[in-house]
C-alpha cells in the first residue's frame, strides 16, 4: 500500500514517532508503536469486512497508523493525543497527497473520535474505538494490576 508507505515515510510522521519511542522507552504499560498500530489497522480491517461496512482497506490502515501520533504531544505538553494527533495527521495527509479531501476528513474525524465511545460517532471513528480496545491484550499484561485502565475498558479475555 503506497499510501501508507508514504505516510509512514512522512517527515513528521519520522519525527513524531521517534519522539514517541522515546517517551514510552521505560513504559511498562501498553505502549504505541508500530505493532500496535497494525493490530489495530488489521483488527479493524477484519471488522470491516465481517460487518460489511465498506470502508476502504488504505483508509482503515490511514488512520489506524495515525491514530496515537500525537501521544508524545500528551506526553510533553499535556494535549490530548487526539487533538494533537489530528493536527499532526492533517499535515501528514497533505503532504503525502493520496487521498480525496472527503477522504481525509473521514480519517481526520475518526483519529478524534477513538478515545471516547459515543452515540454520534462515524463509522469509522467506531471501528476504530473498538478496534483500538481490541488490540490490548490485557489478560495477559504482567503490569495489568498497576493498570489505571477501568475494568470495563480491559481485555479480560480473548474477544473477536
Amino acid at each position: 500500500m503506497k499510501e501508507i508507505e508514504l505516510i509512514r515515510k512522512h517527515p513528521l510522521y519520522l519525527t513524531s514517532y521517534r519522539r514517541l519511542e522515546e517517551a514510552e522507552q521505560n513504559r511498562q504499560f501498553c505502549r504505541h508503536q508500530m505493532p500496535h498500530l497494525l493490530d489495530v489497522a488489521r483488527i479493524a480491517y477484519i471488522q470491516n469486512l465481517e460487518k460489511r461496512l465498506g470502508l476502504k482497506k488504505e483508509i482503515i490502515y490511514a488512520a489506524a497508523i495515525l491514530h496515537d501520533i500525537g501521544k508524545a504531544c500528551q506526553y510533553e505538553e499535556g494535549i490530548p493525543h487526539e487533538i494533537a494527533g489530528k493536527e499532526a495527521a492533517e499535515v501528514i495527509l497533505e503532504g503525502a497527497d493520496v487521498f480525496t479531501m472527503e477522504e481525509r476528513q473521514i480519517i481526520l474525524q475518526a483519529i478524534l473520535e477513538h478515545r471516547r465511545r459515543s452515540d454520534h460517532m462515524t463509522v469509522l471513528g467506531r471501528l476504530l474505538y473498538e478496534s483500538d480496545k481490541l488490540s490490548r491484550a490485557c489478560y495477559a499484561c504482567p503490569a495489568e494490576k498497576e493498570c489505571n485502565w477501568s475494568s470495563e475498558k480491559k481485555n479480560t479475555e480473548i474477544k473477536w
